[in-house]
């Protein structure tokens, strides 16, 4: 709670005017409310006594009409600009959120499930603008028009009422106590469940297409639906305890109304209260039902917001994967370079990588090749950042790859994945997403070299074509081709491909490579990593390097590993007949 006081505090700081002018406001709303039960009283005690009447009477039923259309323009005025400010508070939370997703490595978003993401964007961050908005401004309201109506009852009325009607107040402060502690928990379980909905809506929505292939639909819903009433229930009990605050005011209040009525009856009896005065303190006794459950109410928003304040946290506070302390914001033309690199995953026994050394010199093409599970991948993970090595050295142009700022050696270097992603917009944007200021010709230009141009031309909408979530609406070989196109079209100084031709036929490979190939030649010094496990896409690279169990095997060009006659040669040798075989 602290934090998330430390949280609201500082950003109520910051906007200290809206809150003050809220504030303002809210004093007057809370100043000409306590002065209706005055004016009531003293209108039934001038008509009791015969003295007011006529023009007089008709002048203070205009005042307490003037007095209630000033409450009301004041109460929309202060919520109109407290709403305002609390709803920046939820575009600062959100900003910081995705901002702290996009600097996050893939070892992160193996601990995390989207859907609770996605949920604390929305449904936590709701809580604490709830928290920051409604509960500061309806606590202020609340305890002021308490001060002030306690005050008035005191020193305006009748001390004694106001002593006799306080007498039930310690009760109902404990038991709000008693419900704010389960509303806590039950919010708690309340904003878990939705999370867990929304994953398995997230997560169904994106294998549909599986599920229907397997005929699992009916199971699905059945799982959506057991979540659903979880959820259902964990809301439920939310906001069962939150209905409890209105019988702990009702009965509060109620006992309070039976005393004051017969203090208040018995000094009417003996003279010494007049009828006005007990109507005035019977109104400020119902005035009192607005902080009682304003005060319900806050300590509801509180405990919501610092439910969803500790599942927030975590997510802002979590440490990035990759530290991103480099100073140089430029990568001169330069040999890439590791030196006995290891990298092990947490958990597995067996490093993923082992004493890796070898050198790509600016220009040159590097292929990567070895049965599955050898490492391919994770080197090219570690030339991007995305993983660090426990051990060895990675240089760039002479500095390490730490020394360089993340954003630097991202736009330095193009990759494309082996689950190529796509944009849900059309295929044009989907290839200029590196360079948004392209021109159709470049578009165009890069989509030839990934050999998808005439596919694209053969769509109703051409390059307008909208893809889908995810390129749905493409092939396999579609997608990758479009990846390639967009990796092309950024023209960085280092290419890396990880098995991004496994889904062409090898006519369509053999034409993609050849135009690699002359851009490598067109552009001098811009360096390529080709990781597959088809040996025709390395056949053509200056070296090539075969990783076995997370070490290097073998090394050469394609000649002299078919010369050393180990696994690469075996390997070319079976894929060349398999090729023959399915050419007859």
């Amino acid at each position: 709670m602290s934090k998330l006081s430390g949280l609201i505090g500082g950003f109520v700081r910051q906007h200290s005017r809206a809150y003050a002018v809220s504030g303002a406001m809210l004093a007057g709303v809370a100043i000409l409310t306590i002065w209706v039960p005055r004016k009531v009283g003293a209108m039934i005690d001038g008509l009791a006594g015969h003295t007011l009447g006529g023009d007089a009477l008709l002048r203070e039923i205009g005042a307490l009409l003037l007095i209630g259309a000033g409450i009301y323009f004041l109460r929309v005025g202060w919520r109109q600009i407290l709403y305002g400010a609390a709803y920046r508070l939820g575009v600062s939370l959100r900003t910081r959120l995705y901002t702290r997703l996009t600097l996050q490595g893939p070892a992160f978003y193996q601990r995390q499930r989207t859907g609770d993401l996605m949920a604390l964007a929305t449904n936590d961050i709701d809580a604490i603008e709830m928290a920051a908005g409604e509960a500061m401004l309806a606590g202020f309201d609340g305890a002021l028009t308490l001060v002030m109506v306690l005050g008035v009852m005191l020193l305006g009325v009748d001390w004694r009422l106001a002593c006799i009607a306080l007498l039930p107040f310690p009760l109902m402060a404990w038991a709000f106590w008693y419900i704010s502690g389960h509303i806590h928990t039950a919010s708690t379980d309340s904003l878990k469940r939705f999370s867990a909905l929304n994953d398995h809506v997230q997560e169904t929505l994106s294998g549909v297409r599986t599920l229907r292939a397997l005929g699992l639909e009916q199971r699905s819903a059945a799982q959506f639906g057991e979540l659903a009433q979880q959820a259902s229930n964990a809301s439920l009990r939310a906001q069962v305890w939150e209905a409890a605050y209105e019988p702990a005011v009702g009965l509060t209040l109620t006992a309070a109304g039976g005393l004051t009525l017969g203090l208040g009856g018995y000094l009417v009896w003996q003279q010494q209260l007049t009828i006005g005065a007990l109507t005035s303190f019977t109104m400020y006794l119902g005035q009192l039902i607005w902080p009682m459950f304003a005060a319900g109410w806050v300590l509801s928003l509180i405990e919501r917001g610092k439910a969803a304040w500790q599942r927030l946290q975590p997510m802002l506070d979590a440490p990035l994967a990759i530290d991103d302390h480099g100073t140089l914001d430029s990568i001169a033309p330069g040999a890439l370079t590791l030196h006995n690199v290891s990298y092990a995953y947490a958990g597995q026994s067996a490093p993923a990588l082992s004493g890796i050394t070898l050198e790509l010199k600016p220009g040159q093409t590097l292929g990567l090749v070895g049965p599955t599970g050898c490492g391919k991948s994770t080197l090219l993970r570690v030339l991007l950042r995305q993983l660090t090595p426990q051990s060895g050295d990675v240089r760039w142009s002479g500095h390490a790859l730490a020394d360089y700022r993340l954003q630097a050696l991202r736009a330095a270097i193009s990759w494309v994945p082996q689950e190529s992603f796509l944009f849900s917009a059309s295929i044009a944007d989907n290839i200029a997403l590196a360079r948004p200021g392209a021109t159709r010709a470049q578009v165009e230009h890069a989509a030839t070299l990934a050999a998808i141009h005439d596919d694209i031309l053969q769509f109703q909408q051409g390059y307008e074509t909208e893809v889908g979530e995810k390129g749905i609406t493409l092939s396999g070989g579609q997608r990758q081709r479009v990846a390639i196109a967009r990796a092309l079209l950024a023209d960085n100084d280092l290419l890396l491909l990880d098995d991004a031709l496994s889904a062409v036929d090898t006519g369509t490979e053999t034409r993609i490579l050849q135009h690699l190939e002359e851009l490598r030649q067109a552009r001098h010094g811009r360096s390529a990593v080709i990781a597959s496990h088809r040996l025709s896409a390395v056949v053509d690279a200056d070296l090539i390097v075969v990783l076995r169990d997370g070490r290097i095997s073998e090394t050469g060009s394609h000649e002299q590993l078919l010369e050393q006659d180990g696994w690469y040669a075996s390997q070319w040798r079976y894929q060349q007949l398999e090729a023959s075989l399915d050419a007859d």
